[in-house]
């Protein structure tokens, strides 16, 4: 069980970045014109050249420091390379991984809202969500087994 969870904790440290830079969605103005695709960096990067530096430093933080963060110390606790008092800290990591997820979920869902413009879901936005998903998994797994006594 331990092996299966390194491995997909592992895993995530490729498929992160994959999606971070893979498209989310496809977003246009009018249905007349092409439709632009937009990634979680490529938002990031808009919303700095914007000035809008507090809300990428935002973003940046939930999309992609905490998955990271939080996926590197699992690894570190599965390899026995970091001490397990380190749970707490990494359940409230996964929540704010959980909170990007939900936060491009409500720009979606409102971009989808407005007449003016079309948005359609690319298959970076299933990726990444697979990913949270799965980083989820592992930590509740992770958790277990440390009660369990089965993680040292």
């Amino acid at each position: 069980m331990l092996r299966t969870l390194t491995a997909l904790n592992l895993a995530l440290l490729v498929l992160f970045p994959v999606a971070w830079a893979a498209p989310l969605m496809r977003a246009g103005l009018l249905p007349l014109f092409g439709l632009s695709e937009i990634s979680i960096l490529s938002g990031i990067g808009t919303l700095w050249a914007e000035g809008e530096a507090a809300l990428a430093a935002l973003v940046a933080l939930f999309a992609l420091v905490a998955p990271l963060a939080k996926t590197v110390a699992l690894a570190l606790m599965h390899l026995s390379r970091a001490p397990l008092r380190l749970l707490p800290a990494v359940q409230v990591l996964s929540k704010l991984a959980m909170a990007d997820v939900f936060l491009i979920a409500v720009y979606v869902t409102l971009a989808k809202g407005m007449a003016v413009g079309r948005v359609e879901t690319a298959w970076g936005l299933w990726l990444f969500t697979a990913c949270v998903l799965v980083s989820l998994g592992v930590g509740l797994a992770t958790a277990r087994l440390a009660r369990a006594g089965a993680l040292r």
